[in-house]
């Protein structure tokens, strides 16, 4: 080898290492996404052409519920015999395979980590119906009958925010909405416009003893609804620097809470 093909075969090798490892459920081919672009502004950017009546930025307003809240069994999803969660779903025709595969892939989590099973839909009832509506957005919960995910193709089709929008459909809420959320983050509402504070309203949480989880794939990121770019809207405390609203995959919390709401073993 002579001394310069040696010089670029070090210059490749140092490249490599220094190059970041693919994000978790990324597919090859897939453009990667500036780290700074959180879950929560690629939902809400997403959700601006729609006409749904969506609360907190993704959550479709209950239609057989009073309050946005998800305690009783009445809208969790039942428990077969076997100790394992059967959920019947539906994907478009509109999504091509790779698509489906992206899906299906962000399912697959669940099914190695908790006793959710997400299975291709016979003919039962109650199911969940994946479809490439205007935005990204979800029931909270079992709401019964076919209940409407909505992923569009052209922005919802990120691993991480698939993952949002099935645990709003299994009973979870917004990370910062919980009951005790004002010991760890401050709302700066002064940067919230007054017609979209609702959505930061603090709801009757069931917490089930898990501590409060900044990592959450559930947590706003910090400039959500802001009414200036830059401004934030939610700062952690005591240490403003914690990092809030990943676009990853679920945390560690996130998969517990899972297996804790659904009495998994």
């Amino acid at each position: 080898m002579t001394p310069s093909a040696g010089l670029l075969l070090l210059l490749l090798l140092g490249l490599s290492q220094a190059l970041p490892l693919q994000e978790e459920g990324s597919t090859e081919g897939e453009e990667e996404v500036p780290d700074s672009v959180d879950i929560t502004t690629r939902i809400l950017t997403s959700n601006n052409g729609t006409d749904e009546i969506l609360l907190e930025g993704d959550l479709l307003a209950p239609r057989t519920r009073n309050a946005m809240m998800c305690w009783s069994q009445n809208c969790l999803w039942r428990k077969s015999s076997n100790g394992l969660v059967v959920i019947p779903f539906t994907v478009s025709s509109q999504f091509n395979s790779w698509e489906r595969k992206k899906i299906e892939y962000a399912m697959q989590v669940y099914h190695s980590r908790t006793c959710i099973r997400f299975v291709p839909r016979q003919n039962e009832n109650d199911y969940i119906s994946i479809e490439n509506k205007a935005g990204c957005f979800s029931s909270l919960g079992r709401e019964g009958g076919r209940q409407v995910l909505s992923l569009n193709r052209q922005g919802c089709l990120y691993h991480g925010i698939i993952q949002h929008e099935i645990n709003h459909a299994l009973g979870f809420q917004h990370e910062q909405t919980r009951s005790d959320r004002d010991y760890y983050v401050r709302i700066n509402w002064e940067n919230i416009n007054p017609q979209m504070a609702y959505n930061f309203y603090r709801q009757s949480t069931n917490n089930l003893n898990t501590p409060y989880d900044y990592s959450s794939i559930m947590h706003y990121g910090r400039t959500a609804f802001s009414i200036q770019y830059g401004k934030d809207s939610i700062t952690p405390i005591p240490d403003p620097n914690v990092q809030i609203g990943q676009r990853q995959g679920m945390s560690y919390w996130d998969i517990m809470r899972i297996n804790l709401l659904y009495s998994c073993q």
